[in-house]
């Protein structure tokens, strides 16, 4: 598998619980080879023209374009906001043996 072809995906969370279970739910399902759970984090953001800050976890999720559109729709199924973050970026390069291995986990 090309690496152009591989995905980061991250999204916000406001607990770790929920962040584990949406991690856990994408790998389960095989939407996602490994999603990486990290935090706390702090947030500062603009929502509803007030300045917020919030602690959060912050899931990053490894896929490929196949298999974007079903991951991106069970985050936004399952995620508490109003508005979660879905973000993709491209892989553009990476070592051969783990590229290999995530692109096997997904197919």
């Amino acid at each position: 598998m090309h690496s152009e072809q591989l995905l980061c995906v991250s999204t916000t969370l406001d607990s770790q619980v929920a962040a584990r279970a949406i991690a856990k739910n994408l790998v389960e399902v095989g939407q996602a080879a490994c999603v990486q759970v990290i935090g706390p984090i702090e947030s500062v953001y603009r929502w509803q023209g007030k300045m917020e800050q919030a602690e959060e976890w912050l899931c990053i999720a490894k896929t490929d374009r196949a298999h974007f559109a079903a991951l991106k729709d069970i985050i936004l199924k399952h995620h508490p906001y109003d508005e979660p973050e879905v973000i993709a970026t491209e892989i553009v390069a990476g070592s051969d043996g783990y590229l290999s291995w995530l692109g096997k986990q997904l197919t």
